[in-house]
């Protein structure tokens, strides 16, 4: 009896590592650069991912200075098995299962921005959404999957599963209103959601967010509405 008592009070607290909260109003602050600050996200996966839309918010002033990483999906298989990242030279780079595209900037902002970024394995069709405004549709890894047993990481690029950070690709800013889908979302349901709108997202849910801290990283009120 005591070792099944034993036994389930570790599953317990291995079920507990990453906590659930309601993130509603409240960003990550990442106040410097770094190799070793950052969040793990945990996501609710069942299958493989045929189609995504993930969006957020940030702020940062890195824009015209260097390159930093805003969203990381890595799989054993690929450590940019979903990538959003900003090249100072090449602009936003969104990446599949390994390769990626890049999407130009009409401008450098000075002020909180969101995106959204969708991709659909059936037409292999991928989407940049910067502040509810469309850029060209691209082409990225038609029928291809994204697998599920993932490590998803803000604030970080991983160049390998779940590690190999530079502070050089580190964000310093804030970033909040991190939410994912299993689909495509239409252009009117990403207006609602850039309009602070929600729409239900089922694998990761800015007000029910499971998450672990490491390093040098805040939980403050979002600057912006």
């Amino acid at each position: 009896m005591e070792k099944l008592l034993w036994c389930f009070l570790i599953l317990i607290s291995l079920s507990d590592v990453f906590g659930q909260k309601d993130m509603s109003k409240k960003t990550f602050v990442f106040p410097k650069e770094s190799d070793n600050a950052y969040v793990s996200l945990k996501a609710q996966l069942k299958k493989p991912l045929n189609a995504f839309t993930v969006c957020l918010r940030f702020y940062t002033d890195l824009f015209t200075t260097r390159g930093y990483s805003i969203f990381s999906y890595a799989t054993k298989k690929h450590d940019n098995e979903i990538l959003v990242f900003w090249s100072k030279n090449r602009g936003y780079l969104l990446g599949v299962g390994g390769l990626e595209v890049p999407f130009k900037a009409l401008e450098i902002p000075m002020a909180p921005v969101h995106i959204c970024a969708n991709w659909e394995s059936i037409s292999g069709i991928i989407e940049l959404w910067v502040d509810g405004k469309p850029q060209v549709r691209k082409s990225l890894q038609k029928g291809y999957s994204v697998g599920t047993e993932a490590i998803i990481i803000l604030g970080q690029d991983q160049d390998s599963f779940g590690g190999r950070f530079d502070a050089n690709q580190s964000l310093v800013g804030d970033i909040g209103d991190v939410n994912m889908w299993d689909f495509v979302l239409s252009p009117e349901e990403i207006s609602t959601v850039y309009a602070s709108g929600t729409f239900s997202p089922n694998v990761l849910d800015w007000r029910a967010l499971r998450f672990e801290t490491h390093g040098e990283v805040f939980i403050k009120p979002q600057l912006w509405a």
